[in-house]
C-alpha cells in the first residue's frame, strides 16, 4: 500500500497525480490535446522525457509470428517449426462463445467505448492512488492488443519484451495513443479479431487457433461453451490459470467467465450453471514443434533447410534479418526431398549400421544436373538424448555439421584422374606403380613447388599390389602409388582447381593445402559435398550446387525467391565420359563390386583412410549420386577394426563392405520405377600394345610378349581390338596360342587349334 495520511486521506503527491492523471489522459482521449511534460511524477511519454505529441502517429503492427511449414517435394509435411505456435484465422472462423466469453471477462464495454474507457481509466486511477502504484491498468482490448502488438515487436529480445510488458505510466501513455489510432483504423471486428489472434494462452500456444489445438485438439470455430470461457480465462495469467498442471484453479477460473457472460447477457444463468457442472475436458495435444520431429530421420534435412535460409543473402541482408524472418514464419517450404529415396535411405541405414553402434553413418543423395538434394539421413537420430546428435554428419562446419569433415581416402583419387585427362593424360597412361616408394620430389603446386623433406613413403594396402598400371586398372584396385605419380607427374595445382569446380571445399571452409597426399584424401569433406562432385562425372562434366528448396509460400500467399542452383562446367563431356567408363569398372571387377546395382548401370569409388578411421563409397547412375561416410562421429575417431557393425564382425573395415552396401541399398530403392538410364561409354584403347605374337607353329612360351612369334598372328580373330600389354605376355599373359600351337601365360595355358583362340 503507498503512504497514506493519518485519518485515511491521500497524500497531496498522491492527490497532484490523481488530479493531473484524470485531466491529462481524458484531454489527451477527449481534444487529443498534447501532454505537458510532468517529469516529477512520470506522466510524460517515451520513458520519462517524450511528450505526448511526439509519440510517432503510426503504430507499426509487425507481421505476426507463425508456424512455419516444411513440405516434401510431393507436399508431404515434414515438420513444423516455430519461434510461438501461431495460426491466424479468421473471426469468422472463431467460436461466437469465444469472442462472447474474451470480450466479457477482460473489457465488457468494448463495443460501447471507444478506444479507452474513461470509466475504467477513472476507477483504476482512484485505486491506484489509494494504493501509490500501478495495480490496476483498466485496459480495453484495444489497450491490449497494442500492448501485445509491442512484445510481438520485441520478439525474442528479453530485454525488449520486458520494456514492452513494463507496468509504467509512460508505456500506458504510448497505448493510450495508439489505441485512439487502431480504433479509427481497424474498427471493433478486426481489432477483436487480431486480439484473439496475437494474445498468448500459455503452453506454447499463441492466437486462439493454437490454443484451441493444444488444449481441446479442435480447430477455434468448433469450441463449446464452457470450453471457450476456460481459454478466456488463461488470457489473465496464463501460468497461473493453466489447466493442465493447475485444472482446480483453471475451473475456478472458468466458472467465473461463466458467470460474467451470464451478467452482461450473453448467456442466460441457466446455461452458466450447465457449463460450470461439466468437467474441464482437455484433449491435449503435445506441441510439435522443430526438426525433431521430422519423420523418416528427416531431421537433418529439415535443420539444413533452416541453415539455408540463416545463411543464404536471398532471405535478407543480415543474419539478424533472416533470423527475424525465421522467427517470424508463416512460411510453407516446399523442399527437393523425395519420401521414397528418404524412407530407402533410412531402411538402409537402419539394416546396416545400428543407432547403438560404436560408429556412424551419414547417407546424402544428389540428383545430377540439378542439383536437388533428394534424401539426407545418418544413423544417430536427431535429437539430444543417448546416441542421438544435433549435429548432422552429413554437412559441412558453417551448415550444422562436424568441425572438420572426414577424410576421404581414395574416393578423391577420380578427381586427380579428371584433372588429369584434362591436362592431356591418356585413360591408358601407365606408371611404375610399386607396393611402396618415396613421395616423388618435388612436386609443382599453384604457389611453387612441393618438397618431401621429411622423407614421407606411401604404399598399396596389399603387398601383392605392384604394378605397373594403368588407370582403369589403378582405379579399380585402388593403387596409391599410382595416384601418387599420377599427381606428381601433373602437378596440385590443377588437381585442387579440378576440385574446386566439382564443388569441393573443405568442411571446415578452409582452402585445400597444396600436397600430394590430396590425391589419397587427406583432406576432410562431408558426404554432401562428395555426393555433388560425383553427380559432376554423372552429369558428364557439368557441377550444380546442392539445392534443398523448390519454393516458399509467404504469409497471404506472396511467393518468396528462393535460392537456384547454379550450374558450371567443371570438365569436357570427353573427360567426364572417360571417367564413367573408368569407375564403371571399379563396381563391376574393382573394389566396389558389393555395391554394385542389379539391372541398371552404376559407377563409384571406395575409400578407406589411415587407421581405417573413415570407409566411404559414393557413386552415381546418370540420374542420382550418392554418398556414403561409415566412421566414429567424435572428434578422436574410432579405428575400425575387430569391430562389429550392424551385427556383423569385421576384422578390417573396407570401404566396399560396408559403406558400399548401404549405398547399393539406398540406391535401389530411391531409383525404384525410374528408368535405368546409361551412361556414354569410351572405348579405352592403348595404341602402343602389343598383339600377341606367336612363332610359324603357333607357340609363344610367353604369347604376345617380347618373347612372341613374330609371325604367329596371321588368323587373328580380333583386328579391331587392342589388347594392352598389362593383360597378355610377360607373367600376367592371359592368351593362348593358336594355329595348333600352346601357349603359356601367367594366368593359365591356352592350347590353340586352327579354329582360333582359348583362354584360361
Amino acid at each position: 500500500m503507498g503512504n497514506k495520511r493519518s485519518g485515511g486521506g491521500l497524500s497531496s503527491a498522491q492527490q497532484a497525480a490523481k488530479f493531473l492523471g484524470v485531466s491529462v489522459l481524458a484531454g489527451a482521449v477527449l481534444a487529443g490535446l498534447a501532454l505537458p511534460a510532468v517529469g516529477a511524477i512520470g506522466l510524460a511519454a517515451k520513458g520519462t522525457v517524450e511528450q505526448f505529441d511526439e509519440i510517432p502517429a503510426n503504430l507499426k503492427r509487425p507481421p505476426l509470428s507463425e508456424r512455419t511449414t516444411i513440405l516434401d517435394a510431393n507436399g508431404g509435411e515434414i515438420a513444423k517449426v516455430y519461434s510461438r505456435d501461431r495460426t491466424i484465422v479468421k473471426l469468422k472462423d472463431i467460436s461466437p462463445y469465444m469472442r462472447k466469453a474474451i470480450v466479457a471477462i477482460e473489457d465488457a464495454r468494448f463495443y460501447e467505448h471507444g478506444a479507452i474507457d474513461l470509466k475504467g481509466v477513472l476507477r483504476a486511477l482512484n485505486e491506484n492512488a489509494q494504493d501509490g502504484g500501478v495495480s490496476q491498468g483498466a485496459s480495453t482490448l484495444t489497450q491490449q492488443y497494442v500492448k501485445n502488438v509491442f512484445v510481438e515487436e520485441a520478439g525474442n529480445n528479453e530485454k525488449a519484451v520486458a520494456k514492452a510488458q513494463k507496468q509504467s505510466i509512460g508505456r500506458k501513455i504510448k497505448e493510450l495513443k495508439y489505441a485512439i489510432q487502431v480504433e479509427k483504423e481497424l474498427g471493433k471486428k478486426l481489432i477483436l479479431q487480431n486480439y484473439l489472434n496475437i494474445t498468448f494462452f500459455g503452453q506454447q500456444a499463441y492466437g486462439i487457433e493454437a490454443a484451441s489445438q493444444r488444449y481441446f485438439s479442435k480447430h477455434a470455430k468448433d469450441l463449446k461453451l464452457e470450453e471457450a470461457a476456460l481459454l478466456a480465462g488463461l488470457v489473465q495469467s496464463p501460468s497461473r490459470y493453466d489447466p493442465v498442471n493447475a485444472p482446480q484453479v483453471a475451473k475456478a477460473r472458468r466458472d467465473t467467465v461463466l458467470q460474467r457472460m451470464a451478467e452482461v447477457k450473453d448467456i442466460t444463468q441457466a446455461q452458466a450453471d450447465a457449463a460450470k457442472k461439466k468437467p474441464l475436458g482437455l484433449k491435449v495435444s503435445s506441441p510439435k514443434n522443430g526438426c525433431i520431429t521430422a519423420v523418416d530421420g528427416a531431421g537433418f534435412f529439415c535443420d539444413y533447410v533452416r541453415a539455408v535460409f540463416l545463411n543464404d543473402p536471398v532471405f535478407g541482408k543480415t543474419r539478424e534479418e533472416r533470423s527475424q524472418r525465421w522467427d517470424r514464419g508463416g512460411l510453407t517450404i516446399r523442399t527437393t526431398l523425395d519420401p521414397k529415396a528418404q524412407k530407402s535411405v533410412q531402411n538402409s541405414i537402419k539394416a546396416h549400421v545400428y543407432q547403438d553402434d560404436p560408429v556412424a553413418t551419414a547417407v546424402t543423395l544428389v540428383e545430377p544436373g540439378t542439383g536437388k538434394v533428394v534424401a539426407m539421413g545418418q544413423s544417430k537420430p536427431y535429437g539430444f538424448g543417448t546416441n542421438e546428435l544435433t549435429i548432422n554428419l552429413s554437412a559441412d562446419k558453417a551448415m550444422g555439421g562436424s568441425n572438420y569433415g572426414f577424410q576421404v581416402g581414395s574416393t578423391f583419387k577420380p578427381i586427380t584422374a579428371a584433372a588429369a585427362l584434362e591436362q592431356g593424360k591418356k585413360p591408358y597412361q601407365r606408371y611404375s606403380s610399386p607396393y611402396k616408394m618415396d613421395y616423388p620430389s618435388p612436386v609443382s603446386t599453384c604457389n611453387g613447388s612441393w618438397s618431401n623433406s621429411e622423407g614421407s613413403t606411401v604404399e598399396n594396402e596389399d603387398i601383392s599390389e605392384k604394378g605397373p598400371y594403368g588407370m582403369k586398372e589403378a582405379l579399380a584396385k585402388s593403387i596409391n602409388t599410382y595416384f601418387v605419380q599420377l599427381i606428381s607427374d601433373i602437378g596440385v595445382c590443377p588437381v585442387t582447381e579440378m576440385a574446386a569446380k566439382m564443388g569441393m571445399q573443405r568442411a571446415d571452409g578452409q582452402k585445400l593445402n597444396q600436397v600430394p597426399s590430396l590425391t589419397l584424401g587427406s583432406e576432410g569433406f562431408s558426404p554432401l559435398t562428395m555426393a555433388g562432385a560425383y553427380a559432376t562425372f554423372a552429369n558428364r562434366g557439368v557441377y550444380c550446387t546442392p539445392v534443398f528448396i523448390e519454393s516458399i509460400t509467404g504469409p497471404g500467399g506472396k511467393d518468396l525467391e528462393v535460392p537456384k542452383s547454379s550450374c558450371t562446367r567443371a570438365m569436357s563431356e570427353k573427360t567426364a565420359d572417360t571417367m564413367n567408363t573408368l569407375l564403371r569398372g571399379v563396381v563391376e571387377d574393382g573394389t566396389g563390386k558389393k555395391a554394385g546395382l542389379d539391372n541398371r548401370p552404376s559407377a563409384g569409388k571406395t575409400g578407406t583412410t589411415d587407421e581405417r578411421k573413415a570407409a566411404w563409397f559414393v557413386g552415381y547412375t546418370p540420374n542420382l549420386a550418392g554418398a556414403v561416410w561409415v566412421g566414429g562421429s567424435g572428434s578422436k575417431g574410432v579405428e575400425m577394426e575387430n569391430i562389429r557393425i550392424g551385427g556383423v564382425f569385421h576384422d578390417k573395415v573396407y570401404g566396399a563392405d560396408t559403406p558400399g552396401p548401404i549405398w547399393r541399398d539406398a540406391m535401389t530403392g530411391a531409383l525404384e520405377g525410374k528408368p535405368a538410364e546409361d551412361f556414354v561409354n569410351v572405348p579405352i584403347k592403348d595404341p602402343s600394345a602389343k598383339k600377341p605374337g606367336r612363332d610359324d607353329n603357333g607357340n609363344g612360351d610367353k604369347p604376345g610378349g617380347d618373347n612372341g612369334g613374330s609371325n604367329g598372328g596371321a588368323d587373328d580373330p580380333w583386328p579391331d581390338i587392342t589388347i594392352p600389354p598389362d593383360v597378355i605376355g610377360g607373367d600376367d599373359g592371359l592368351v593362348g596360342g593358336n594355329r595348333g600351337g600352346n601357349g603359356n601365360g601367367g594366368h593359365g595355358n591356352g592350347n590353340g587349334n586352327s579354329n582360333g583362340w582359348n583362354f584360361p
